[in-house]
């Protein structure tokens, strides 16, 4: 049977394969970097050892894990509550007003730097910021919070950070949903809520599935934000790597930790998607 591809199908195959093969030399060198020994004060590493998976029992490095896994879980959640009101109304506005406003508000973040956006943050949740000037103001706090260099804060930046995103794949979601469905439901007197609750919100379970596990698998591999934010107070995955790994120069051990993250959001996405699968067809049927 005569190929049909076109001739130019090998340009966009060639970058791919590049890239594969990159992905995989350097998860090969990351994993014998793992079975290495360490050598304290210099650069180079030793022989062949296990020890290194042994000291992953230590309780240091588990609340990393810990801490990652629930600050990457409550940041899904929160944009789960908060962009599906902003999803809903952007699709469902007859406000073109409203719907250019959320849009503008919504991707604009999605344009500014890591940097720049999470030091922004800094100014903003400090004791003298924005959000402490503004309750004393109100006479709502005598004394400043502790925001920043806490969970609370680092929750608060991932969230602005990951919420575009979440919006976007939500209002994908729901533009999907058929009129005619919530239109049925209120031809038989199911009010607006009951609309919501009932018809609405299961048809957009894939979507809603789809940007929880984005996020939570997103923000678990956070490094910019909870260094900047959490002020080496609040550890995440890749925060404790990048210290042992250039700040004690502990290689391989950094590289035990990247394998065993991976390892992890690969699992958590794999049981993830077992639990889509059976809600969307609780969700479609």
């Amino acid at each position: 049977m005569q190929d049909r591809r076109p001739a130019y199908f090998a340009w966009f195959v060639l970058p791919g394969v590049f890239l594969a093969i990159a992905l995989a030399a350097s998860l090969a060198s990351l994993f014998q970097y793992s079975f290495r020994e360490h050598i304290a004060g210099s650069l180079q590493v030793g022989g062949f050892t296990l020890d290194n998976f042994g000291r992953m029992g230590s309780w240091v490095y588990l609340r990393v894990f810990a801490d990652s896994l629930m600050l990457a879980g409550c940041t899904a959640l929160a944009n789960l509550l908060l962009g599906y009101p902003l999803a809903y109304a952007l699709v469902r506005s007859k406000s073109s007003l409203l719907k250019s406003t959320i849009l503008i508000t919504t991707i604009v973040p999605m344009f500014t730097g890591d940097i720049v956006r999470t030091y922004s943050w800094l100014v903003v949740l400090g004791k003298n910021g924005f959000v402490n000037g503004t309750l004393k103001s109100a006479g709502v706090i005598d004394a400043p919070l502790e925001l920043l260099y806490t969970p609370l804060g680092v929750t608060i930046a991932l969230v602005q950070y990951s919420l575009p995103v979440m919006v976007i794949i939500l209002a994908a979601a729901i533009s999907h949903i058929d009129l005619d469905y919530e239109k049925a439901a209120a031809s038989l007197g199911a009010g607006p809520l009951e609309v919501l609750w009932n018809v609405t919100l299961p048809l957009s379970m894939p979507g809603i599935l789809s940007g929880t596990v984005t996020i939570f698998a997103w923000t678990l591999s956070a490094f910019a934000t909870p260094q900047l934010v959490g002020g080496g107070k609040v550890n995440m995955i890749s925060n404790m790597v990048y210290q042992l790994g250039f700040s004690n120069f502990d290689f391989p051990f950094a590289a035990v930790l990247s394998m065993a993250s991976l390892i992890l959001i690969f699992a958590l996405l794999w049981l993830m998607g077992q639990g889509m699968r059976r809600l969307e067809r609780i969700g479609l049927h």
